[in-house]
């Protein structure tokens, strides 16, 4: 499969008998060799920090861009630094496509030292490591057009045609297994995504749904100018449940102008391990700053259904936005109510809670969605809250009032709930 680069790692590794690590040029780990050695000095802290964040720090970055890795064309010697954590002596080999740098190989340099025919016959491999980052590069720049169409037309001719468009552009990995990936809020429509992104066929920006009560909220801005637009309003408080309670804005049901999400197409292996999708998706929320979410979708074979993927993505990242315990990453899978609750109509709350939604009931909105939240157990939900039971029936009286609700009736549990739980998207 094209971008199978673990392979071509451990065909790197068994060349010159040392587990090998592959890097971007932004030194986001791609893939990394086995380690099977009983010298536990082979895994030095450079190399685990590198495996277990995906990434390497400032420091070590500096230390080695310092030895002129970037502009290299063959084997590169590097000296161990403990001052900037570097403790073992490396080898790098630098991956390059038509002499542009796209990666890096590295190596502990040990005894018995690699020989040059070892080191030549490893640096054929990087050459062709940088020729599927480069195809991965070209995907990603080159398809965002044909996965833009195919993402935001509606089923019909329009679809069938963007779909056989991108079918085209794909090639043969039209046909692969896939996972979608929505990674939100991207900061704008024309920014940079990572040059590389390892196992993804491809990606493009698509207009972002941004609720209105965090587009005014301090933490989070709106993309173009729309706070601005909208008189710099905010308010303050916690983003937790009150994302359903600072809400006389929410009564539209309509999104923030302006904002954007990033959508990725992404290989797989097989359809029981998303890690290519989780990988890509940690890397893009780091690109994308503070406060990104990302959703992934089922795995699917072919593009047929790219449109419900897609759904599925988004709205992973909107419930991973509304409930902060379900991400930074969520799968559609694992999601629970919100798959339903993602997939109603954007529109106004229902009449019998609009009330309760509105910013001067905020704390009665947090107490009747707590206590739906522990299945009306008044012990579990003042506990919860840290207040007195006494406390609670009085609040949860006031909601009855406030709603017409009769908190005794499951019915009208359930309509509170879900109202309470839309209100965040």
């Amino acid at each position: 499969m094209k971008g199978d680069y673990q392979e071509l790692v451990d065909e790197i590794s068994a060349l010159l008998g040392a587990p090998a690590t592959l890097e971007n040029r932004d030194f986001g780990l791609i893939a990394f060799g086995a380690h099977d050695s009983d010298d536990d000095s082979a895994m030095d802290p450079v190399r685990t920090r590198s495996i277990l964040t995906r990434k390497s720090t400032p420091a070590v970055r500096a230390w080695f861009e310092g030895f002129g890795i970037t502009r290299a064309t063959g084997p590169v010697r590097i000296p161990a630094a403990p001052d900037a954590g570097v403790f073992r002596d490396r080898i790098c080999l630098p991956v390059r496509h038509r002499g542009v740098v796209l990666g890096y190989v590295w190596l502990l340099d040990a005894e018995p030292h690699p020989t040059h025919a070892q080191l030549t016959a490893a640096m054929e491999v990087a050459t062709r490591i940088g020729g599927l980052l480069a195809d991965e590069e070209r995907a990603g720049s080159d398809l965002s057009r044909e996965l833009r169409a195919a993402l935001t037309a509606e089923r019909g001719w329009q679809y069938d045609m963007a779909l056989a468009a991108l079918r085209t552009a794909l090639g043969p990995d039209a046909d692969g297994l896939h996972a979608m990936v929505c990674v939100a809020p991207w900061p704008g429509e024309d920014s940079p995504s990572p040059r590389t992104v390892p196992a993804a066929a491809a990606l493009c920006t698509v207009p972002w749904y941004l609720p209105p009560a965090q587009a005014v909220r301090g933490g989070t801005t709106e993309p173009g100018g729309a706070r601005e637009a909208r008189g710099g309003r905010a308010s303050g408080g916690t983003s937790e449940a009150r994302g359903a309670g600072e809400a006389e804005e929410a009564t539209s049901g309509l999104g923030g102008e302006g904002a954007w999400a990033l959508g990725v197409l992404v290989r797989l292996r097989a359809a029981d391990n998303l890690a290519p999708a989780a990988s890509a998706a940690g890397r893009l929320r780091d690109t994308a700053g503070a406060g990104a979410v990302a959703g992934v979708a089922l795995p699917r074979r072919g593009l047929t259904d790219l449109d419900t993927a897609w759904s599925e993505a988004s709205a992973g990242a909107r419930a991973a936005t509304a409930q902060p315990a379900l991400g930074p990453l969520a799968e559609w899978s694992a999601i629970g109510p919100y798959r339903l609750l993602t997939a109603l109509p954007r529109t106004a709350p229902d009449p019998a809670v609009r009330t309760l939604l509105g910013a001067a009931h905020s704390e009665l909105a947090h107490t009747a969605e707590v206590f739906l939240d522990h299945a009306g157990q008044a012990g579990r939900t003042a506990a919860a809250l840290g207040i007195h039971r006494q406390t609670l029936y009085y609040r949860l009286s006031r909601v009855e009032q406030l709603t017409g609700l009769d908190l005794d009736a499951g019915e009208d549990r359930l309509l509170l709930h879900m109202a309470l739980k839309a209100a965040r998207l």
